[in-house]
C-alpha cells in the first residue's frame, strides 16, 4: 500500500499539471536562430554579416594580416558599435522583431 494514497482523480490532475508544466517549459526553452551569413572581400579585409529574419545585427571583420573584431547593433538602431570575443550572441531586439 502506497505512503500518501491520492484518489485517481487526484492522480491523474497530477499527471496532467505536470505534463501542461513541462510542456510550457519547454516552448520557452527554445534555442537561439541559426543565423544567416553573408561573406564578402573588400580590398584587404573580409566581411562576415549576421542576419536573422532579414535583420542585420552584426558584422565581423577579418583583415588579411589576421586581426578579427565584430561590429554588433545593440538595439537595433543601425549604429555599431566594436565588441571584443570570439562569439557575438544575438541581440534580444532581433528574437522579439523590433
Amino acid at each position: 500500500m502506497p505512503l500518501f494514497p491520492l484518489p485517481r482523480a487526484a492522480l491523474l490532475a497530477v499527471v496532467l499539471f505536470s505534463g501542461l508544466l513541462l510542456g510550457s517549459l519547454m516552448g520557452h526553452a527554445q534555442a537561439a536562430p541559426e543565423p544567416q551569413i553573408t561573406e564578402r572581400q573588400e580590398a584587404d579585409r573580409t566581411l562576415r554579416e549576421f542576419r536573422v529574419n532579414g535583420q542585420l545585427y552584426a558584422i565581423e571583420i577579418r583583415t588579411r594580416d589576421g586581426d578579427r573584431y565584430h561590429l554588433l547593433d545593440r538595439r537595433g538602431d543601425g549604429n555599431f558599435s566594436r565588441v571584443s570575443g570570439d562569439v557575438v550572441e544575438v541581440p534580444d531586439w532581433v528574437n522579439t522583431g523590433r
